[in-house]
């Protein structure tokens, strides 16, 4: 299973399914991280944590610890 933590600067991916459930999947699903989304990983920050993706058009900085509960293809 290939996750979005696992994915290198300046590539695509587009979301498969999320891996965690309650408030914390509701907070995911808000942020435009929904099944079929395509994710382009712009940058990391200097110490490598958070990650700042390009999602439905916007700029999203995300924790690799919650990246990591998202499947990718």
């Amino acid at each position: 299973m290939k996750t979005l933590r696992d994915v290198a600067v300046g590539q695509h991916c587009t979301v498969r399914k999320l891996h965690v459930e309650g408030a914390m999947r509701r907070r995911l699903m808000d942020m435009g991280l929904t099944k079929g989304t395509d994710i382009f990983v712009r940058k990391l920050a200097p110490l490598g944590d958070p990650m700042e993706l390009t999602v439905r058009g916007y700029e999203l900085s995300l924790r690799k610890e919650d990246a990591g509960k998202v499947e990718v293809e």
